[in-house]
């Protein structure tokens, strides 16, 4: 029985792509609310947002390359 449960799930990454292009689509939606609420922000608050959107312009690129990779291996198989 406890080797029933010790069982790790299949490994299922066919739609890994689609999830990334989401996680993409989410972050550049933060970025532009981000945007949005820097009018109302003090300047350090707006410093603070300038560094957050800048760590999700990271993020993004990052994702793009495992967006990349992920199609690439998806064609290979």
């Amino acid at each position: 029985m406890a080797e029933q449960y010790n069982k790790p799930k299949p490994d299922d990454r066919s739609d890994n792509v689609e999830k990334l292009q989401h996680m993409v689509q989410d972050t550049i939606e933060n970025i532009e609310a981000a945007h949005d609420t820097m009018q109302f922000a003090s300047q350090e608050e707006k410093e603070k947002i300038k560094e957050k959107n800048r760590r999700r312009e990271e993020a993004i690129s990052g994702l793009r390359e495992e967006i990349k990779d992920e199609a690439h291996d998806q064609q290979q198989n």
